[in-house]
């Protein structure tokens, strides 16, 4: 399932959403120029600010004499990094969808701190089940999964037209979010099962846990940020 819009209005700009979005492709634009001049360097860039759980690990319990801060900071440099255009495209495709009413119920200010947060806890829950593992890992899905934890609660009636693609039957429909969205968390869940089950290739390389740690976080915490806002006018579907 590809959602392609959802029908909840936003009554205000969303502005962070958008910074992110933009800033998230000018570093794939960056990535995209590393990459012209070799692939060394570019795996090297990788290397150094995508989160690799081995080296983290190693840093954080004194095993490694390597500066914690080359642990810590790719924490947040690795939420701007991305394999490919079809990672970016899916990533930014569900901020964009679902990211502006998040921001719209949480404000500015908070919205950028949820969304870091949310980064955060997804990185370390995924350094948390594959410490072992040396592949750098990279993306803005983490953070994202939070937004639709959030987003999955305050809006569970939302309609979100949706492409659905089975072998060859192709159609779109409306769904309702928390379908959509419950539906993509139970995907997240048996991926990560099948990775911890068959290590090697079980979860095609997806940082599954990522969006597990990052989507319990929204789910946990969209209701402290929202809290003291002013309510807004009522949230009505837009036909």
């Amino acid at each position: 399932m590809i959602p392609l819009r959802d029908d909840q209005p936003s009554f205000s700009t969303p502005f962070i959403n958008y910074f992110l979005i933009v800033l998230n492709v000018l570093v794939f634009l960056w990535e995209l120029s590393i990459g012209l001049q070799s692939d060394r360097a570019l795996n090297a860039f990788i290397g150094e600010f995508g989160v690799v759980p081995r080296h983290t690990v190693a840093v954080l319990t004194g095993h490694s004499y390597d500066s914690p801060a080359t642990a810590l900071l790719p924490f947040f440099t690795s939420m701007f990094l991305h394999g490919g255009f079809l990672h970016i495209a899916g990533n930014m495709l569900f901020l964009a969808i679902f990211g502006p009413n998040v921001e719209d119920a949480v404000g500015y200010l908070r919205y950028i701190v949820f969304y870091l947060l949310g980064g955060l806890v997804a990185l370390a829950a995924q350094v948390l089940v594959n410490r072992n593992s040396m592949a750098p890992t990279l993306g803005a899905s983490g953070a994202i999964a939070a937004v639709l934890g959030g987003y999955i609660l305050l809006y569970p009636r939302a309609r979100v037209l949706t492409l659905i693609f089975i072998v060859f039957f192709v159609t779109i429909v409306e769904l309702p979010a928390v379908f959509v969205l419950g539906f993509w968390f139970l995907e997240q869940l048996y991926f990560g099962a099948a990775g911890l089950v068959t290590p090697v290739g079980g979860a095609s390389g997806v940082a599954t846990f990522a969006h597990i740690g990052g989507f319990l976080f929204g789910l946990a915490l969209i209701r402290l940020f929202t809290s003291g806002r002013k309510p807004e006018a009522p949230r009505l579907p837009v036909y």
